[in-house]
């Protein structure tokens, strides 16, 4: 059995290559934001045309399940989501119709 110095030990650990601190991605630009996933997804749906499924999975990186749960959210949020079909055989295209409708005033459940 050996032992070991700590002299040896902190040697050892010079060369282990020290990880990036944790923390939130450097942006390319400083002081500009992506704009979110979700904000891309209501942009691309409030086309004239609106937008495929297999086209909001294509420029948001998401696979087709992801794509309709995130339309299910969208309706959960209060909003209107129209389903555009040209024919057999052509995609569907989703479009919203209208935003969510503003919050009802929050009320004690107290009588008046």
């Amino acid at each position: 059995m050996t032992i070991q110095s700590k002299d040896t030990t902190r040697e050892a650990a010079a060369h282990i290559p020290q990880s990036r601190p944790l923390g939130r991605k450097q942006s390319p630009r400083a002081g500009t934001r992506p704009e979110p996933k979700k904000a891309r997804l209501i942009r691309l749906l409030n086309a004239k045309s609106g937008a495929s499924a297999a086209a909001l999975g294509e420029k948001l990186g998401w696979q087709a399940h992801t794509v309709r749960a995130a339309l299910s959210g969208l309706r959960k949020a209060g909003f209107e989501i129209a389903v555009l079909t040209k024919g057999a055989g052509t995609p569907s295209r989703y479009r919203i119709l209208s935003g969510p409708a503003e919050a009802a005033p929050v009320t004690d459940g107290a009588g008046q």
